[in-house]
């Protein structure tokens, strides 16, 4: 199915966010940022001691003067990030007249053009079943932005996801960029594992679980014919009424307190949005309150 997300509306509210947070970017979206490497920028990062074979000139003789050892600098390494974004392309994402997909490609669009403006490097995939799709790859400034950035109206919503599955085979680089993670995390299937490789890799991380209104706070009542999402052959005959209902948030509750306490632990971003929250309610507030964007 094809969507209408990435259009002249949208990449103008992108523009206009952009240009308001352009003066207090933080956090992970800071372009020819420090990576978590070092090299040979100017800025002072820490010491080792010297081994032979190092960089001479980099010893610290007055260190040496105090301490009667060779210490060696070491330095930031300035580089230009690497943003990858994944979005869940499963079924289950197009609940609430596709309300959830829609959201998810406005976020990737976002948080794309903020990364490709402070020149960082953009790629976007999907993940469907257990595989990675690239979407985009590479992208670089404003202009290859506006000329790629459409094709996430084309992301076609179906099966079920296996998010460690697809992600633990690929390159994602070390040290060098922001990795995001969109999806509704409503499975019984592994993203754990997906989190803890991207974390080893070094890599800075947000995971942004995206709800709709009806799933926060489902009204439906009495008897209903339910089916799985991403799995038509399993569906349920209930007579929903409080007891259900209660239930049912509680389930959810364990979810999202799921995947929010596994980022913390991991030392990622989490992120839990409203299919129905608009670009600068999400960006202005949400993404300050987690530290993200100062």
């Amino acid at each position: 199915m094809g969507y209408l997300v990435i259009n002249e509306e949208l990449l103008q509210q992108v523009e206009t966010l952009q240009s308001l947070l352009k003066n207090n970017l933080g956090g992970m979206f800071g372009g020819l940022r420090q990576s978590k490497n070092f090299g040979s920028s100017c800025e002072f990062a820490d010491y080792r001691d010297y081994m032979p074979g190092d960089d001479i000139t980099k010893i610290d003789w007055n260190a040496y003067a105090r301490f009667d050892k060779l210490y060696e600098k070491l330095y930031f390494d300035e580089r230009q990030m690497h943003t990858r974004i994944y979005i869940d392309a499963s079924r289950s994402m197009e609940y609430g007249d596709n309300k959830k997909a829609e959201q998810a490609i406005r976020l990737a669009a976002t948080i794309a053009y903020l990364s490709v403006c402070e020149m960082d490097r953009v790629s976007v995939y999907t993940i469907r079943e257990g595989e990675v799709h690239e979407i985009i790859r590479g992208m670089v400034g404003k202009e290859t932005y506006l000329s790629e950035i459409g094709k996430l109206n084309d992301i076609v919503f179906e099966g079920d996801s296996y998010i460690s599955q697809a992600i633990l085979p690929t390159s994602v680089g070390r040290g060098d960029g922001l990795s995001v993670i969109i999806s509704d995390f409503l499975t019984d299937n592994n993203y754990e594992d997906a989190i803890d490789y991207l974390a080893d890799r070094r890599r800075d991380i947000l995971c942004m679980q995206i709800l709709t209104r009806e799933e926060f706070n489902p009204q439906i009542r009495g008897k209903m014919h339910l089916f799985d999402s991403e799995n038509a052959s399993r569906y349920y005959r209930k007579n929903i009424d409080r007891e259900i209902v209660k239930a049912y948030k509680e389930a959810l509750k364990y979810a999202t307190d799921r995947i929010r306490d596994y980022c913390m632990a991991r030392g990622a971003d989490y992120m839990l949005v409203s299919a129905e929250d608009s670009v600068s309610e999400i960006f202005f507030g949400k993404l300050v309150n987690i530290g993200v964007l100062k």
